[in-house]
Order: structure tokens, then sequence, then C-alpha cells
């Protein structure tokens, strides 16, 4: 069993940064896909960015290509969200998730473990 923790969320103005780190414990999660996904109020999930296992391969959705960067340590066992150029419509709850898959997904029901969200909420 994989258990993941989110930090690094907070209140930021727009065009600001902030950096989500994702926690692993349980089990290692080298051999693991990783991605970040986010849900605003009334919105479904959505798909932020994705990494496979060695970080080889990174995916971004078209609204943070440019402006967030994924990235792991494997060492530590940790995932990674910079969110530079924050705009107003990146409020979320932001989401890890791991896969127990070589190659990262943008879709949410492919990831096996899920994280509790950390909130990022960016005033205009």
């Amino acid at each position: 069993q994989v258990r993941l923790v989110e930090s690094g969320g907070g209140l930021v103005q727009a065009g600001g940064s902030l950096r989500l780190s994702c926690a692993a414990s349980g089990r290692t999660i080298t051999w693991y896909a990783m991605g970040w996904f986010r849900q605003a109020p009334g919105k479904e999930r959505e798909f932020v960015a994705a990494i496979s296992w060695n970080g080889g391969s990174t995916y971004y959705a078209d609204s943070v290509k440019g402006r967030f960067t994924i990235s792991r340590d494997i060492a530590k066992n940790t995932l990674y969200l910079q969110l530079n150029s924050l705009k107003p419509e990146d409020m979320a709850v932001y989401y890890c998730a791991a896969r127990r898959e070589l190659g990262s997904s943008r879709t949410a029901s492919e990831y096996d473990y899920w994280g509790q969200g950390t909130q990022v909420t960016v005033s205009s």
C-alpha cells in the first residue's frame, strides 16, 4: 500500500508561485508513474501534469503548459509540482496520484493511489 501526502498549498497572489510536494510512504514509488490532478468547486477533477517512472517523460494540460513543472526525486520518494505565474483559474484542491505502471496517464481512473489534496488559492 502506498500513502501519499501533499503539502505546499496556500494563498498566493495572481502571478505568484508555489511548490507542491507529495511525499510517498509505505512502499517505494520508484517504479510508479505519478500525476497531479486538481478539482475546483463545482467542477470535475482534471488532469494537470504527469511524469513517467524515471522522469524521462512529462505531460501537461494545455492550460498549465509553460507555467507548471512536474518533477520527482526518487531518492526522497517525493513528487513535486512547481506552479509559476499563477492565475485565479488555477485555484483548486491539488491531488497527487500514483500509478502502478512505468508510463504515465492523463486519466484519473488509471491511477491506483491518491493523496488527500492540498488547497491552492489564488487572489486576483
